[in-house]
């Protein structure tokens, strides 16, 4: 990176437009830098009211990806909707830096080659498998037992591209609505008996590596709906939870920001589920939580900065995460109880429409007790509406 990061004629681009990229753009215009974002879709995303640099075009297409990129100084990802072959087209047509690199996004790109890079490093995964017919799910089935779940391997998000299924019959309807029949790859996960999901973050650059909190994400219908940090389990599993992050990011070489979400077993065993290669819903307690958040580390880890402290503000931290209800113009009515609340924090995404279990909004509020932390942010939110 030959130009200083730290000039008013840096450009950082995001590869998608939507509420990361935002929280993100807003600590790249705290060091004075200006942002550019690339998005696919027709209407209007939340970053694109930040920013005149703004273009439209298809993450298929490397052309539309390198005429973008020339106009920035680095470009980064917010989400993993795109191919690590176009990414990599890309930056060898604009010559402009891509974090992460297309050759670790090529690591983890897709949930089948995500399990395989893992557990090729020694770490443990849910047990898996690539399912191509019916007689692949009923194999599945046998061996590990129903119900399981069955993944989309590229694209899937809150809840979409997922399903459980609890027999034969259900798996293979759910094969066909997600593709499976049209040549998508879908892979078969066993059902992992757990007592908390776990994620941490992971930012790193060549100047070193900061590992986050362990947090607890409580999920409902594969939606992460809160999260409760530090998570309410034994601390030699948050400390494992955290070596095995930075493993899995030093396995990937990934320069930028990373999460990963883990299983913990009734034995009391970790087995990493799933990661990705920028910041993540679980760590939007960070903004107010921590020293530094992941939306800053994120921008200093591209930008080959040094990198910031990840450590607690205060001894606890919950975060509700505000989807939508309806199908509506978006506006949140009834949040004046939890704007008066003191440490708490409102943050509105910007989308311009709600649909019910859109991610719309988050709520966070810092305390010293985390229980009693954690249900006076669910008490201040319950009458939010979006």
């Amino acid at each position: 990176m030959s130009k200083n990061p730290l000039s008013a004629n840096f450009r950082l681009g995001f590869l998608g437009g939507g509420q990361l990229a935002r929280m993100s753009a807003l600590q790249a215009f705290r060091y004075g830098i200006q942002v550019g974002v690339f998005s696919d879709r027709p209407e209007n995303e939340p970053v694109q009211f930040m920013t005149p640099h703004s273009q439209t075009g298809s993450f298929e297409s490397a052309d539309d990806l390198s005429a973008f990129a020339r106009s920035c100084d680095v470009l980064t990802l917010e989400n993993e909707f795109i191919d690590s072959d176009v990414l990599s087209r890309a930056q060898e047509a604009s010559g402009t830096p891509i974090y992460p690199s297309p050759q670790t996004f090529a690591l983890i790109e897709n949930k089948l080659i995500e399990k395989m890079t893992f557990e090729q490093a020694g770490i443990a995964v849910t047990p898996y498998a690539l399912v191509e017919d019916e007689e692949d799910l009923k194999s599945f089935g046998t061996d590990h037992g129903w119900p399981c779940l069955l993944k989309s391997s590229k694209g899937g998000y809150d809840g979409f591209g997922n399903e459980t299924v609890r027999d034969l019959e259900e798996a293979r309807a759910a094969f066909d609505r997600l593709g499976g029949n049209e040549g998508r790859d879908i892979i078969a996960e066993a059902f992992v008996p757990f007592t908390h999901e776990l994620a941490v973050q992971v930012a790193r650059n060549e100047t070193g590596h900061v590992v986050y909190p362990c947090c607890e994400t409580v999920q409902e219908n594969h939606i992460c709906v809160a999260l409760k940090t530090p998570a309410p389990v034994d601390p030699s599993i948050q400390k494992e939870a955290r070596r095995i992050a930075a493993q899995a990011a030093e396995a990937i070489d990934g320069k930028g920001l990373f999460a990963f979400e883990f299983f913990l077993t009734r034995e009391g065993n970790l087995l990493l589920n799933e990661s990705a290669p920028r910041p993540h819903n679980s760590g939007h307690y960070t903004i107010e939580g921590c020293i530094t958040s992941q939306f800053e580390n994120h921008v200093r880890a591209v930008l080959g900065l040094p990198l910031g402290s990840a450590k607690l503000r205060r001894p606890a931290v919950a975060m509700i995460n505000l989807l939508g209800d309806s199908k509506r113009d978006a506006q949140v009515d009834q949040a004046l109880d939890a704007l008066r609340v003191s440490d708490g924090h409102l943050h509105i995404y910007g989308k311009l429409d709600s649909r019910p279990g859109r991610k719309m909004a988050h709520y966070t509020l810092l305390g010293e007790k985390l229980e009693s932390t954690y249900e006076k942010a669910r008490k201040v939110t319950q009458e939010i509406s979006i």
